[in-house]
């Protein structure tokens, strides 16, 4: 009788490591969703003190994704540092055309190359995996362009691999929802301002307290767009719910409040794209 094999992906996980462990040092940009979380982890695990990870603060980035990330530094003891963006000063990513995402990360992706250069750090490195090749996403081409490691992409891990590895390290982030920055949540070619950003955030920390999980409020000016994930719907149609909500919202700044029957689905606002 033949033993059993370690499942697919284990052996893309010790792919990974291998990979990481051939570094002298490192830079994880670390989001603090499930991918870059998962790479900070494994290069903490491969190269300890000799990996960084850095998060990058803005307006674009919520004070809950902050409280997440430090919680995640606490829990794992990764090596850590916040550093500030101002991609939301810059005119060409303020204007919120369909390469805004790339000005972002051409931003990040400057910052910490000159950080690995001051700290004789070799390397850079964020958390693409390969399901994100489907998707539209302009900072990859960034992250070309500054020959930025994406040793999840090379190591062959997909968002399902990267969930089940997060779960059996014991990661707070095994199971966490998509997550973006608050830009995503503009429609393309409607100017990002910090105002839009804030009325943003204050809506999704109403919904966040109310114990919805999965959500996007989409602003469309005076109107706030709610998409709720399926499994959500049925409690946010209820009346009482749905009062609350509006009422809420108003508070934030908005005047009128709709819930999307679509529900949540991730980059609906590229259907934008075809009216450009």
């Amino acid at each position: 009788m033949h033993a059993a094999t370690a499942p697919a992906y284990l052996e893309k996980q010790e792919r990974l490591l291998d990979g990481l462990r051939r570094l002298d040092s490192v830079i994880v940009a670390l989001s603090g969703g499930a991918d870059s979380a998962y790479l900070a982890w494994a290069a903490h695990t491969a190269l300890s003190g000799r990996a960084l990870s850095v998060t990058a603060l803005s307006p674009s980035f919520s004070a809950y994704d902050r409280e997440q990330i430090e919680l995640f530094v606490k829990q794992t003891g990764v090596r850590h540092e916040f550093l500030e963006t101002h991609e939301v000063e810059n005119p060409l990513y303020a204007a919120n055309n369909a390469d805004r995402c790339y000005y972002c990360k051409d931003e990040l992706f400057t910052i910490l190359d000159r950080l690995a250069k001051a700290r004789g750090i070799v390397a850079v490195a964020y958390g693409e995996n390969t399901d994100d090749k489907h998707d539209f996403r302009p900072g990859h081409r960034a992250a070309k362009e500054h020959r930025i490691l994406v040793p999840l992409r090379d190591a062959l891990l997909s968002k399902v691999d990267i969930r089940e590895l997060s779960r059996r390290a014991g990661l707070p982030t095994w199971d966490r929802p998509a997550s973006a920055c608050l830009s995503s949540r503009i429609p393309f070619g409607s100017e990002v301002t910090p105002e839009k950003l804030a009325q943003i955030e204050r809506g999704e920390a109403i919904l966040r307290e109310m114990g919805f999980r999965q959500f996007r409020v989409r602003h469309h000016g005076e109107l706030a767009r709610i998409e709720i994930a399926q499994d959500e719907l049925e409690r946010a149609l209820r009346v009482e719910i749905i009062q609350t909500v509006a009422r809420r919202f108003r508070e934030a700044g908005y005047l009128y409040v709709t819930l999307d029957l679509d529900g949540y689905r991730q980059g609906s606002l590229n259907a934008t794209l075809k009216l450009l």
